[in-house]
């Protein structure tokens, strides 16, 4: 099948070009003002690593993890809802979204430059309390310089 790139992008170029040479396109995306705008109408998934997690996610954000991630962490979700998979750019988050998609979720949407475009936006997140905090694990150095939003602590 052919890769069709859609028409949205992050806001740092140089972050789209990546974002976009890194993904297949194989399940929607969904543009991060869209999510945030109807985000009581989605489950969001978070498929980063605990630890990634734990310094911070999107508000009510439900982890489910990339490498330990088991489709028995979705049990009580119905293959109907409509879902939003995000990680820290994209990647990882559609990888466990065609997982989805294969165990017959029908409405996934991969977050669009995920969890750091949503902060390059301006959107809240919180910590593993659920308080709102700055605090962003950018998985390591490299990966944190496509995070430009300068009220945003990166840890990694």
């Amino acid at each position: 099948s052919q890769r069709v790139v859609p028409p949205i992008s992050c806001k740092n170029t140089q972050f789209d070009k990546k974002v976009k040479s890194l993904l297949r396109f194989d399940i929607p995306t969904l543009d991060v003002e869209m999510a945030y705008t109807n985000r009581e109408n989605f489950v969001f998934l978070d498929t980063r690593a605990y630890e990634e997690f734990s310094v911070s996610h999107i508000k009510g954000a439900r982890y489910v993890g990339y490498d330990d991630f088991e489709l028995s962490k979705l049990h009580n979700i119905a293959k109907e809802s409509k879902i939003i998979v995000y990680c820290s750019i994209g990647y990882r988050s559609e990888h466990i979204g065609n997982k989805l998609k294969a165990a017959g979720y029908r409405n996934v949407y991969n977050l669009y430059g995920s969890i750091f475009e949503w902060c390059n936006r301006g959107y809240p997140i919180v910590d593993a309390n659920e308080v709102p905090t700055q605090l962003l694990h950018t998985y390591n150095r490299k990966w944190s310089a496509y995070v430009d939003n300068g009220r945003i602590k990166k840890v990694w």
